[in-house]
């Protein structure tokens, strides 16, 4: 019996998935429950110490992708930017995050280098409807129809439901609105309601999103796919950052250490148990060796 995919999923019901960036953090999540992942490209620039400024190239977030996917087996929704090009290069960019085994991918409307838009103060700069129409299109013909396409949009309002639905007729199979697509939650039912198909929301840490859109209000306004990108990078960098200076502080290690992950329970959590039976079951014994 096959695996359900993420088309499977998110047909059936709301679908949450967490932002992850490597295999460690792909398996955490897959610990806690979680039924899909996101590989974040806000995550995956934070761990190469970049901004999100589609700084790293297509290889590096293809690598991150297939790291993921070796550490965990969930559903996954990549974030392939701006396709790393034009409507051909795009296509070659969906072609291989979908032989890496995505289950869906999204790609934005912005000109490249993309700005990650929450970072920025002004409206960041887009494509022409026509050019990411025909970006789209070149995606959606090179990859598996099981693989959810999702168009992202930057613009705002009118303009933004005007994309949203040329991106429909091009081939998406979701709309993805940011958080500063939209105002209010009645534009958002807006943008579903004359798209015909379901959205994608990001409930990036501290913005409106995050702090309004609940399970309910996510079915009001039909998003079947609600990511979670910066909620693990923020909790991680955080623990990080208070675990680094408390030890440039002079404290002393072991009593830093009290207030962590003990070493017991991360080496079960990474998987040496599954190993230790590996090795036990098929290499030779240590006298026969």
């Amino acid at each position: 019996m096959r695996s359900p995919t993420l088309k499977d999923l998110t047909s059936n019901g709301l679908v949450y998935a967490p932002g992850v960036w490597d295999g460690l953090t792909a398996r955490l999540a897959e610990q806690a429950g979680f039924s899909a992942l996101c590989a974040s490209g806000f995550a995956v620039s934070a761990a190469l110490g970049l901004p999100d400024a589609e700084l790293y190239t297509q290889t590096e977030n293809l690598q991150a992708v297939r790291t993921i996917r070796e550490s965990s087996k969930l559903p996954l929704v990549a974030d392939i930017d701006t396709g790393y090009g034009n409507a051909v290069n795009a296509a070659r960019t969906a072609a291989k995050f979908a032989d890496a085994g995505v289950g869906g991918m999204f790609m934005e409307d912005q000109v490249s280098p993309k700005s990650c838009p929450i970072c920025v103060g002004d409206p960041v700069d887009l494509i022409t409807i026509g050019e990411a129409t025909g970006k789209i299109r070149a995606v959606r013909d090179s990859i598996p129809d099981d693989v959810l396409l999702i168009a992202r949009t930057d613009a705002r309002g009118d303009d933004a439901i005007r994309r949203a639905q040329a991106y429909v007729e091009a081939g998406a199979d979701m709309i993805m609105p940011v958080t500063k697509t939209f105002e209010t939650v009645e534009q958002w039912q807006r943008c579903h309601e004359e798209a015909g198909v379901p959205l994608m929301a990001t409930l990036t840490a501290s913005t409106w999103t995050e702090r309004d859109f609940t399970p309910e209000i996510l079915a009001q306004i039909g998003v079947r796919l609600a990511l979670l990108p910066t909620q693990v990078l923020m909790a991680v960098a955080g623990a990080a950052q208070a675990t680094l200076r408390r030890l440039a502080a002079g404290e002393a290690p072991a009593q830093v250490s009290a207030d962590t992950l003990q070493h017991h329970e991360f080496v079960e959590l990474i998987g040496f148990p599954e190993v230790e039976a590996k090795q036990n079951k098929y290499l030779p014994a240590k006298q026969d060796r």
